[in-house]
């Protein structure tokens, strides 16, 4: 089988960046063999964040901003793609998977209605010259599916490797993005959100801080968690629902905190950052141990707090907790190379989710294809491989 280079595209719900993650990709026999090339990161221009800020969840703007945003944002992309091809991939790729940016993640009752991500990715085949995989999550919500998380396939063939032995039988892949989610890589793997990690964190630092986020868990560090908030925001029933389930700042917003916080004014910034702290690390903590995980291997930024990462770590003693650097994939990259592999599994009309995951009625290919000045040629397969193996770089 043919090598294919694959970029993957990827911003998450705090936004603080744009993640292009390289990586050669091979099947040998049923093993995906992963050699990634690189990750670089750019951030959006200020009126493009401004604009986004206005539009999440409990924002309201008007279409022709919605159409703005969803060119500017694929301008982004793409410009960063091009970037990736030429320092990461010496000139040649073959195939752009682009997440986009999450705007609004549909869900009533527990079940997800439809999930919309913007980032017109005709930009990125113009300005690249290559096809490009989108629009991942609107099959898997079409077959009844959360259409969230997508990474747990990724995660469930990697958790598979020799090397996670030392986090016991039942380990899960933590990432700490603005939503934490949970693979546990049980056959067939499971995987869900378990609640916000950086959203609130990150808002909250934004908007009363003066900072985009809270460097080192500096500000959680010299507050005390205030016992009686904490028990109001852990009340939520999202906490109680059983998998397969995901959720967003359509749930978890500025807005939702503020009037639960309201109650328990006044309340100094480090009390409410080292409070929503806690929140997160009890929450995974909870989760994870309701799943019988016996070790956990962190992605995301969250990954880099670590004032949440010693409190997801005490929380869940004797269970190990590790870094997903500590395998050979750096915090920032581990999604968007996860997105790359989708778009080889699209390419080769394989899917991307599978019911145990998202809860859908059926496994779905993932994703639309904007095709590139050239056809992308490859064989479609038959058969899903049944592990990942990162080679070094």
């Amino acid at each position: 089988m043919a090598r294919l280079r694959v970029i993957g595209l990827m911003s998450g719900t705090s936004f603080d960046g744009i993640d292009a993650a390289a990586a050669e990709i091979e099947l040998v026999e049923r093993t995906l063999r992963i050699r990634p090339l690189g990750m670089i990161t750019d951030h959006y221009p200020d009126e493009v964040c401004q604009l986004l800020r206005a539009a999440l969840p409990p924002g309201r703007i008007e279409l022709a901003q919605v159409n703005r945003l969803t060119t500017e944002i694929g301008r982004s992309f793409a410009a960063l793609a091009e970037r990736a091809v030429a320092t990461l991939c010496a000139g040649r790729a073959d195939l752009v998977a682009s997440h986009g940016q999450t705007v609004h993640h549909w869900v009533e009752d527990g079940a997800a209605r439809g999930s919309l991500q913007l980032g017109q990715p005709a930009w990125i085949a113009a300005r690249t010259g290559l096809p490009v995989v989108s629009d991942f999550r609107s099959a898997d919500v079409a077959a009844g599916g959360q259409g969230a998380p997508l990474v747990a396939l990724f995660d469930g063939w990697w958790l598979r490797s020799p090397a996670f032995a030392e986090l016991g039988a039942r380990p899960a892949a933590l990432n700490l993005g603005g939503i934490a989610n949970l693979t546990v890589a049980t056959d067939p793997p499971v995987a869900f959100d378990s609640g916000p990690a950086n959203a609130w964190l990150d808002a909250i630092m934004q908007r009363d801080g003066g900072a985009d986020f809270d460097d080192g868990g500096q500000t959680a560090a010299a507050g005390r968690v205030r016992e009686a908030l904490l028990a109001d925001l852990a009340a939520d029933p999202y906490y109680a629902r059983r998998p397969p389930k995901s959720t967003g700042k359509e749930h978890f917003n500025l807005a939702r905190l503020d009037a639960a916080v309201a109650a328990h004014r006044p309340i100094a910034l480090p009390d409410l950052m080292a409070t929503l702290v806690e929140l997160t690390a009890r929450t995974v903590a909870e989760a994870a141990a309701d799943q019988g995980v016996t070790g956990l291997v962190v992605s995301g930024g969250g990954a880099r707090n670590p004032v949440l990462m010693g409190r997801i770590a005490a929380l869940s003693r004797p269970a190990p907790v590790r870094s997903s650097e500590a395998y050979g994939l750096p915090v920032s990259a581990k999604e968007a190379l996860a997105f790359a592999v989708l778009g080889w599994l699209t390419a080769h009309h394989l899917p991307g989710a599978v019911p145990s995951t998202t809860g859908a009625s059926r496994a779905s290919v993932l994703g639309s294809i904007t095709p590139g000045q050239a056809p992308l040629s490859v064989m479609p397969l038959s058969a899903l491989p049944d592990r990942l193996e990162l080679l070094a770089a």
